[in-house]
């Protein structure tokens, strides 16, 4: 009688014992909800959610709505927040691969830019794991554009002009240039130009949507120049206390997010040229001059971050251009 009702008290123990308490994380975004990268963000979540049977839940807060955009790498590392997409080329002062994929003119269509972040990704992994951030997915932008409000045919057409630059790249790019940088985050794009802040930006078609650029400017000059790298980070603390199977769900949708995320991309390219055409702007290639202009100052771009990488640098950039 005694071994039955150790057997019956057991059982009700374990019928009263707590399941694992599901986990929910909240993830800072810094882009509206029509932006093809919080789209993407937003179906990763949903997957994480169903692999996992509601184990884990991430809720996607757009827009800047916990911290502004460049403020997320810092909440992640600092575990304010577990998760969060950042621009990666923000942060290329404190390390010069965060900023690879913004050189102009390196890695200027989709087959080079996706051979970049090939060769590139490991390193930069490495390095923010070094951080305790561990790197989930990377998506890029798409091709850029000058939006001016006057037509541009050479450098010469933007000497003095106050330009929107989003990291130190596209900074010395302006100044290279003749104009004057001025670094805005996307958010904040249509301020600047209200108040006089900038009078040209470099940025792709999606972002001429998400700010309305023609509110403010006329003409885009569709250059392509580069694809600089939206990044989903990780706190690794935090991913490390997540069960094995939850760790894997998470990481195996991040891998098709990836994917997903090249596709909508160059996709965008085309839908959002075309609603900024509809919408009354002027969108030219560039003239050859330009064209050869622009060249010239990305060469010079690379050099100037191949002293900065170092040995791993030329390393990465010579198998990148085999």
């Amino acid at each position: 009688m005694s071994t039955i009702l150790v057997l019956v008290i057991a059982a009700l123990l374990g019928l009263a014992a707590p399941t694992a308490a599901a986990e929910k994380w909240d993830l800072a975004s810094g882009y509206p909800d029509s932006n093809f990268h919080t789209q993407n963000l937003v179906q990763f979540t949903q997957e994480v959610k169903q692999a996992t049977r509601g184990q884990l839940e991430i809720v996607v807060h757009s827009n800047q709505a916990l911290f502004k955009l460049a403020e997320i790498k810092r909440a992640v590392q600092s575990r304010q927040v577990p998760i969060g997409e950042i621009l990666l080329v923000q942060f290329g002062n404190e390390d010069p691969f965060y900023e690879v994929s913004s050189i102009p003119f390196l890695a200027d269509d989709y087959r080079k830019a996706k051979k970049l972040w090939t060769v590139t990704r490991p390193i930069i992994a490495g390095r923010l794991g070094k951080q305790g951030i561990r790197l989930l997915y990377g998506v890029p932008w798409p091709p850029q554009a000058f939006y001016t409000k006057t037509p541009v045919k050479s450098v010469a057409d933007v000497k003095g002009v106050k330009a929107r630059a989003y990291n130190p790249v596209t900074a010395r790019m302006a100044e290279l240039m003749g104009a004057i940088p001025a670094t805005v985050p996307q958010p904040e794009v249509p301020q600047a130009f209200a108040t006089g802040l900038v009078g040209m930006m470099y940025t792709s078609a999606q972002t001429g949507v998400d700010t309305q650029a023609w509110d403010f400017t006329r003409h885009v000059t569709m250059v392509g120049g580069n694809h600089s790298m939206n990044v989903v980070l990780l706190n690794d603390a935090a991913f490390r206390r997540l069960p094995a199977d939850v760790q894997k769900a998470v990481t195996d949708a991040a891998a098709t997010a990836e994917a997903r995320g090249w596709k909508l991309s160059e996709e965008a390219t085309v839908k959002h040229v075309q609603i900024l055409k509809d919408k009354g702007m002027t969108v030219t290639e560039p003239s050859p001059q330009f064209r050869a202009e622009l060249e010239k100052v990305g060469a010079t771009l690379t050099e100037e971050w191949l002293k900065k990488a170092g040995q791993e640098g030329h390393g990465a950039i010579q198998k990148f251009r085999q």
